[in-house]
């Protein structure tokens, strides 16, 4: 259920922007352990001009940010392996891992409306969040 924005600074093919999402859901579901088929994920190629990138990156064009909006409840390690799981991912993928930053958001459960205006507290997910 967890909701993945990556946003690029380069264009890439569709089926490089494919891989790069498939990389970041694999991430999620080896280490949030995610249900394979739970996929929220929105890719946004920015231009250069509109995603600024400190001056000492010595290849700008693939500053990557992902961000996650989840449910509250990961422990640290799963937290840690899913870091290391994306930028490892994307390396995969041919963006270097040094150049990828994930910030997580985490959700209290009743702060999350589900499809239909079912709070997600009040929904059986089909999955524990609290891996």
């Amino acid at each position: 259920m967890p909701a993945a924005l990556i946003e690029v600074r380069r264009p890439y093919s569709p089926a490089e922007e494919a891989a790069i999402m498939d990389a970041v859901h694999a991430a999620l579901v080896e280490a949030f352990q995610v249900p394979a088929h739970d996929r929220n994920i929105r890719l946004i190629a920015h231009d250069p001009a509109r995603f600024a990138s400190p001056p000492a990156v010595e290849q700008p064009e693939f500053r990557t940010i992902v961000t996650i909006d989840c449910f509250a409840g990961r422990s640290v390690d799963a937290k840690r392996a899913l870091y290391r799981a994306i930028a490892d991912g994307l390396e995969a993928v041919g963006i270097p891992g040094k150049y990828v930053t994930t910030i997580l958001h985490e959700i209290p459960r009743e702060n999350w409306g589900l499809v239909g205006g079912l709070a997600a507290i009040d929904a059986d997910l089909g999955f524990n969040v609290n891996v």
